[in-house]
């Protein structure tokens, strides 16, 4: 459905006039008999049902009237489509650490769960963007590939749990995982939002197979990808998962030193560019991915199309219909004898 608006609006000042037609009416001290005769004698047991209902005659004069004012003032549907063009794209990768202490309830209700809430509207803010997303712990996934598809990348943020990988913090391989997907990007901005609560896990000098987080920020510099980094957990001591009920399986929590290897993680967002924060509590963690919004625009063209119907046609034709039904009523029922 469209807006439904009038081209020339200022003509239905015109409108005024009907009731200064109604006053007029009403003021005339000499109305019009329903039959002119010399003398009423013959029709002085004829009924005046007909004299009461002969004013419709000028109501619908009335409404004619008025249904002529609103077709000058052509009133119209208005529709508007648009197609978003964006000329400087930004391929955006989510690394989020899903870790056991991610568990961690110094956020409400955890570290987790407050992250994904952020991270499901960030997502919606940026709809010409393509994202995607990687979940690492001791081992690294690509979740959802780069996309524009926010409803599948929406819902992958909201299924994201820990336990799903190898127990660790492996910053390295969640790095790298995401700079392999976004190594053929054409974009002309690339960004790695790198999301950890802790520190380096994996000892790399007896596993191969894994790179260091340092190796691949230099893979980072190299193709020039931004990374931001975002070390997550209050100052001090937090409420840790450190161990399960036997009989329950829920986990039980007990209070632990907060340790995020922030070295590290500014040491990453400065040599690729990009900026470390550290999120603190919900409002924090918020205000941040509002920071990184606001560094990393995206420049759209938006082209807007109109389609305008014109519903004058119709008013016009009504007005017309009750014109000649009134001459008719005048001419045959209300017909004046003269």
């Amino acid at each position: 459905m469209g807006n439904f608006e009038f081209q020339n609006p200022w003509l239905l000042l015109l409108l005024l006039l009907i009731p200064l037609l109604i006053y007029f009416r009403v003021k005339k001290k000499k109305p019009d008999a329903a039959v002119k005769i010399s003398s009423l004698k013959p029709f002085e047991d004829a009924g005046t049902f007909l004299a009461r209902l002969k004013p419709i005659l000028y109501v619908l004069r009335l409404f004619a009237i008025a249904l002529i004012i609103f077709a000058l003032a052509r009133p119209q549907i208005v529709e508007m489509s648009s197609t978003v063009k964006s000329d400087k794209g930004v391929d955006i990768l989510m690394v989020v650490d899903t870790s056991l202490s991610m568990l961690a309830r110094d956020l409400k209700p955890d570290r987790l769960e407050a992250l994904k809430e952020v991270a499901e509207n960030f997502s919606k803010d940026r709809p010409s963007d393509r994202i995607g997303l990687v979940a690492y712990s001791g081992e690294a996934i690509a979740k959802v590939p780069l996309t524009t598809d926010h409803r599948v990348l929406i819902q992958e943020i909201r299924k994201l749990q820990t336990r799903e990988l190898e127990d660790g913090t492996a910053i390295g391989v969640g790095l790298a995982t995401a700079i392999n997907h976004l190594t053929d990007s054409k974009a002309e901005s690339k960004i790695i939002i790198l999301i950890t609560d802790g520190v380096e896990s994996i000892d790399y000098r007896n596993d191969l197979l894994y790179v260091s987080p340092m190796d691949a920020t230099q893979i980072a510099v190299n193709k020039h990808i931004k990374v931001y980094t975002i070390g997550v957990g209050t100052n001090g001591r937090a409420p840790f998962p450190t161990q399960q009920d036997p009989f329950t399986g829920e986990l039980i929590f007990t209070m632990e030193q907060v340790e995020i290897d922030e070295p590290l993680l500014r040491n990453i967002a400065s040599q690729t560019g990009g900026e470390y924060f550290r999120a603190t509590d919900n409002e924090s963690l918020e205000e941040i991915y509002n920071q990184i919004d606001q560094l990393e625009k995206t420049e759209i063209n938006e082209i807007k199309y109109y389609n305008y119907t014109e519903l004058f046609g119709k008013y016009l034709t009504w007005a017309l219909i009750l014109l000649f039904f009134e001459i008719i009523l005048r001419k045959t029922i209300f017909k004046e004898l003269t």
